[in-house]
């Protein structure tokens, strides 16, 4: 039987602020919690060893809250995650941390931040490679259900929909990083995360790979093989979601890299590639990314299945 521990307005004197002169002197925080975690084998036994002790809990928050030094909260609330989920056997945590003081003269309250996150999606985190920073941004357009991750490598992007719930399919044509994936997604004890061995670039008007209205999401991150594109497409089941993001020829003009200018997208070349599909958002330009150190010149889409319920109906 899951549950909540709730601890409302832990207070203590902490140091953070991004200037030295605020982290000079302590100033008063406080830390709300929301815990979830197994309830039933101490509401079975009454016996505080088989729970969660929330006293030490907030011991252990105070702790570490004074002992810090830090220019942002956010940086204070991933340390009070990383604790809580190595010491203590929750399930999902939310995490509120505040200045009650803040030296602001606009703000008659507190400022804070708030993080929230599973032990699965925190241990994946921490683990390896961070996934793609558009993916993230566009999580919460994507219909829950069963994801495809494109050209995979290492799998950074298909841990992290499987960390989220979805039901993902690991594609890609090198072997080895689809059975290291495989071992890891068994490693950490992940069940919905399948890989496959495809060579997506070998000759053929067939492609059983890419069942038709299959999948509820498919993500495609710096690979472009353009005769995928209606494969794709139709893969997506009515509203599925595509998300797809890869180097532009300026990326190639200015940083020389890809190796070929073949493999970067032409201006305005993926919504030629995805005209059948309902554009989302798109931008197209410099941007920060998680594919290597620095920004990258890269077109970003995310694109809808244009389902049933969308279709304009006809008059009579």
């Amino acid at each position: 039987m899951a549950g909540k521990i709730i601890i409302e307005r832990l207070e203590f004197q902490g140091r953070c602020g991004v200037t030295t002169e605020e982290r000079r002197r302590p100033q008063p925080l406080a830390v709300d919690l929301e815990l979830e975690c197994q309830t039933e084998p101490a509401a079975t036994s009454d016996d505080i060893h088989h729970a969660v002790d929330y006293a030490q809990v907030a011991d252990r928050v105070v702790e570490i809250g004074a002992a810090q030094d830090c220019a942002l909260l956010e940086t204070l609330a991933e340390r009070l995650l990383t604790m809580l989920f190595a010491e203590f056997p929750i399930d999902r945590a939310k995490v509120w941390v505040r200045k009650l003081a803040p030296p602001l003269e606009q703000v008659t309250g507190s400022v804070g931040v708030q993080l929230e996150r599973s032990r699965l999606a925190h241990q994946i985190q921490d683990a390896g490679p961070t996934p793609a920073r558009f993916l993230t941004q566009q999580l919460h357009r994507l219909p829950k259900g069963k994801a495809l991750d494109v050209a995979a490598g290492p799998g950074r992007n298909a841990l992290y929909l499987a960390s989220h719930g979805f039901q993902v399919d690991a594609m890609d044509r090198d072997e080895q990083a689809m059975a290291q994936l495989a071992a890891t997604a068994k490693q950490r004890n992940i069940p919905n995360l399948h890989v496959r061995s495809v060579d997506l670039e070998r000759t053929t008007d067939e492609r059983p790979e890419f069942p038709k209205h299959e999948y509820d999401v498919i993500v495609v991150f710096f690979y472009l093989h353009r005769a995928l594109f209606p494969a794709l497409i139709e893969s997506l089941k009515p509203n599925g979601v595509l998300i797809y993001e890869t180097f532009t020829i300026d990326n190639y003009l200015r940083h020389r890299h890809p190796r070929r200018w073949e493999f970067c997208l032409a201006q305005n070349e993926l919504l030629r590639l995805t005209s059948n599909l309902r554009v989302l958002s798109y931008d197209e330009g410099e941007h920060d990314g998680s594919h290597g150190p620095g920004s990258v010149f890269t077109a970003q889409l995310v694109a809808q299945q244009v389902g049933p319920s969308s279709l304009p109906h006809e008059s009579t």
